[in-house]
């Protein structure tokens, strides 16, 4: 009987135990409010989330990406480059209460480091540097913390849009399921940039496609693949749009398919851009941030015929709507309002994928960036 309890008992701390982080990236200079990346935990069973803590105190740490191992939280520097010795990147642990410790940092040889992601190995991070106009990538040592720059690639180029589109402004990098290649959006080139990467020590070269053309004008900023791999979803920020791009692994072909504007009937708003995009786990559903009309997107994907459609637009309950997460289960969309400083969970209906409140939402200062981790 004693061993039975024993166990029973144990079981349930096991479960109890579980749970889902959130983590915040943000913007610390100026009057934002805000000391670096916060995490607070959410609720799966109805979508609610815990005040939230500072993590580790950092620098513009505007966005974050997390190891698949869930031990390592890697951190851009959004700051000016100064020199070789000026921060882009920061490495962190993160510990059994859900803060971070700091491992070590890296300078990422361009200013603006804007966007990093994890290569599927895990052993590759890459990063883009928006007023750069760059990308590159980093091996990852056993320990989690950044090796030496693997690889440098400097953009150069322009577009139609004098204000914005002077010239490169690479804003995301993101990598293929396999790993075999690294997708670059350049804003100011209005591009996806490929390159092949090798897994072993993380060099990246100009692909045989070296690039797609997106829209003139568009500004692509984020990529986002669906589950399978076989499409991907582009937000083109100074058009309010989102563009569905199918993916030939086989062939390494990236095509352009149907484009789609963010805003309801099409009909501008003025002051409009788009910031984040990510697919839903069913890979039938995606979602794009509108700022300035202050709501997400609602897409219905067809990869098959390639096109996107938009169904709903939900109001995020603040202003400026950055960037948002999918909780690891599907069900809850988390959005950051960057201007007014909270942070807002809306459930995911599991049959249409549209958007509603539960009524839960917390304060951090000028949140950007939102990512999980489920432990």
């Amino acid at each position: 009987m004693r061993l039975i309890v024993f166990f029973c008992c144990a079981i349930f701390s096991a479960i109890s135990s579980a749970e889902t982080l959130v983590y915040f990236g943000t913007y610390t200079r100026g009057n934002s409010g805000s000391e670096g990346i916060y995490v607070c935990t959410l609720d799966e069973s109805g979508g609610r989330l815990s005040s939230p803590r500072l993590a580790a105190t950092a620098d513009n740490p505007s966005f974050v990406a997390i190891h698949p191992n869930g031990k390592t939280l890697y951190a851009v520097s959004e700051t000016p480059f100064t020199g070789d010795d000026s921060v882009g990147i920061v490495a962190y642990s993160i510990q059994s209460d859900g803060t971070l410790a700091k491992l070590n940092e890296r300078s990422t040889r361009g200013g603006a480091a804007c966007h990093v992601a994890v290569h599927p190995s895990g052993r590759i991070v890459g990063v883009a540097n928006y007023s750069g106009g760059s990308c590159a990538t980093y091996l990852i040592n056993d320990d989690g913390s950044l090796g030496e720059i693997a690889s440098f690639h400097q953009h150069v180029g322009s577009s139609v849009n004098e204000s914005r589109q002077k010239e490169a402004h690479a804003h995301s990098i993101n990598f293929s399921e396999d790993g075999s290649q690294a997708f670059v959006a350049d804003l100011g080139m209005d591009q996806i940039v490929i390159y092949d990467i090798d897994g072993r020590t993380g060099e990246m070269t100009p692909a045989d496609q070296p690039s797609l053309a997106m829209p003139a004008g568009g500004g692509p900023r984020h990529f986002c693949f669906t589950p399978s791999g076989t499409a991907a979803l582009a937000n083109l920020e100074l058009t309010s749009e989102a563009a569905l791009l199918r993916y030939d692994s086989k062939e390494k072909k990236l095509v352009l398919g149907n484009v789609a504007s963010t805003l309801p009937a099409g009909k501008p708003v003025p002051g409009n851009s788009t910031a984040e995009c990510l697919v839903h786990p069913s890979g039938t559903i995606a979602y794009v941030s509108n700022r300035g009309h202050n709501s997400i997107a609602v897409f219905q994907l067809d990869v098959d015929s390639g096109t996107v459609k938009l169904i709903e637009n939900q109001p995020t309950l603040g202003e400026i709507p950055r960037g948002f997460g999918i909780s690891p289960d599907g069900k809850f969309l988390v959005v950051a309002n960057q201007n007014s400083g909270n942070v807002v969970s809306l459930s995911i209906d599991p049959t249409t994928g549209t958007l509603a409140p539960v009524g839960s939402e917390i304060k951090v200062g000028t949140p950007v960036n939102v990512r999980f981790l489920k432990r």
